[in-house]
């Protein structure tokens, strides 16, 4: 009798462990695919390194994951475990467990982004290089002007800022070789390092993109004939050794100041770019629009006025300084 007994009380409480295994096993896999308590976007980084419990604890932490164990069986079970990937993530409001898993096995991580404006000298766009957030790591040497392209650039977090510059002049190199190759005939270059001079040039007098273009072929129209360039912004660079913009107006002692970037008092184009210009720059300088102007100065609403002659020419300078005085 008690051997029968016994036997029943055994099966009796293997009958609760299943049931109740049965019962634990569908409430963790519910768990698992339910929404999460995060009410809104979390960003988190895991670096590389980082093992799979400090990755569970951190998503914990942060309010992602309520019950650290079911994503801790689930991932062992899945085997995602070990697939976990280092990096910068968005993690959306509620997300479940197992998408939470699936997200740090994709490695999709955080797309940033870094946009480098048209125009700026080499030392404004390292500045913006070393100010960006998520970019590791130091830069060193000189970068020489006009060799880094103007445009956005996306990176992850823990990129390295020397890779970022690399890919800056890797951009500039291509975008140039692939204008340079169907350039306009009979320019005045012989190299595309003088065409990017230009281009420089051109980017830091264009207001208006439609204008590039005629900007560029009154310079190529002055070169053909000997004459100085008499550009602004080359002055202004001579002025600040390309440090940044001028932040003044430029005076008579800034026109006659001996420097090999004053075109106002040398012929050519100066020894080196002013600036780092974009693709629209490069491609005006290298398809110029064919006229006979050889001057343009400011009409007063962000655009220019072109004239042929120097008659012409000071007659739209000195509208100009009527709608500038009329300004102040």
């Amino acid at each position: 009798m008690v051997g029968r007994r016994a036997r029943r009380f055994t099966v009796l409480l293997l009958a609760a462990v299943v049931t109740g295994g049965a019962a634990a096993l569908t409430w963790g896999i519910s768990v698992f695919h339910a929404p999460g308590p995060s009410s809104e976007v979390v960003r988190l980084v895991f670096p590389d390194g980082a093992s799979f419990d400090d990755i569970i604890q951190r998503l914990h932490e942060a309010g992602i994951v309520a019950r650290p164990r079911v994503i801790r069986l689930g991932a062992r079970l899945t085997g995602q475990a070990r697939s976990l990937r280092a990096g910068e993530y968005d993690f959306a409001a509620a997300i479940s467990p197992r998408h939470v898993l699936d997200l740090l096995v994709s490695g999709r991580t955080v797309v940033r982004r870094l946009t480098v404006p048209e125009g700026l000298t080499s030392a404004q766009v390292i500045a913006l290089v070393e100010a960006a957030e998520g970019l590791r790591g130091t830069l060193g040497g000189d970068i020489p002007e006009g060799r880094l392209l103007p445009e956005t650039y996306h990176f992850s977090y823990g990129d390295a800022r020397e890779a970022m510059l690399e890919r800056m002049r890797a951009a500039m190199r291509d975008t140039l070789g692939e204008l340079w190759a169907g350039r306009s005939p009979d320019l005045r270059f012989v190299t595309p390092a003088e065409a990017l001079v230009l281009a420089s040039i051109v980017e830091k007098e264009s207001a208006k993109d439609e204008e590039r273009a005629h900007i560029a072929g009154v310079f190529i129209n002055r070169l053909r004939r000997g004459m100085r360039l008499q550009s602004d912004p080359t002055v202004a660079y001579a002025v600040t050794g390309g440090s940044g913009p001028l932040d003044r107006p430029l005076t008579k002692a800034d026109l006659a100041l001996e420097s090999a970037f004053n075109t106002y008092r040398v012929n050519g184009l100066p020894p080196h770019p002013i600036a780092n210009p974009g693709r629209a720059s490069i491609a005006a300088v290298l398809a110029p629009l064919s006229t006979d102007d050889l001057y343009f100065v400011a009409d007063g609403s962000g655009g220019h006025v072109f004239a042929a002659t120097l008659a012409a020419h000071n007659q739209n300078v000195r509208r100009w300084r009527q709608i500038r005085d009329a300004g102040e």
